[in-house]
């Protein structure tokens, strides 16, 4: 039997209200509630861990994270945010290794339908975001559902990425787009 989890993780129509998923997202509120007062940064992380679906080694985030659930986040080694990380993550969110995201970042699987008759009647859907290595992003960006951004991509600050990029390159703006490449 499919669950409504199963369904939400593969961005696919699900029951925002299923029971399960409810209970998660408390659970999570109430843990990121109690972890957000702890301003020791090695007992913060320490505690953020086990969170998360999965993080390497060197997890390092400034306080002030949210998310819904926890199980569709993946972090890879060497990981570093600032303070206000935001990861809404109805589907997964993969992250590769020796990434670094500036403050108020926000990457965000939800995707909400356009008609209004069928966001009234509260469908919901998602699409992952898929990071990767080395990847840069500066203070305010905004990744949007269904986004890969690929190896040693640079994101300028406030940009809002709409689209995937690939390797290499450097992207700004609103919407985001390629202003160099990166040698």
């Amino acid at each position: 039997m499919t669950t409504e989890r199963d369904k939400m993780t593969a961005g696919q129509n699900y029951d925002q209200f299923d029971p399960e998923l409810q209970a998660q997202r408390t659970k999570m509120r109430k843990a990121l509630g109690a972890l957000n007062q702890i301003y020791d940064n090695r007992e913060f992380n320490k505690q953020l861990k086990p969170l998360l679906a999965e993080s390497g080694d060197h997890l390092f985030v400034e306080n002030g994270i949210a998310f819904d659930y926890g199980f569709n986040i993946h972090v890879g080694n060497d990981f570093y945010a600032n303070y206000h990380l935001t990861l809404l993550d109805t589907c997964p969110i993969t992250i590769g290794d020796n990434c670094y995201f500036g403050p108020d970042c926000g990457l965000y699987t939800p995707v909400h339908p356009i008609d209004p008759v069928q966001r009234k009647n509260d469908v919901e859907l998602g699409a992952p975001i898929t990071i990767g290595d080395n990847v840069w992003l500066g203070g305010h960006v905004t990744i949007l559902p269904g986004v890969t951004l690929g190896n040693n991509v640079v994101v300028g600050a406030g940009s809002v990425v709409t689209k995937s990029f690939g390797d290499n390159v450097v992207i700004v703006g609103n919407p985001a787009h390629v202003i160099k490449t990166v040698d």
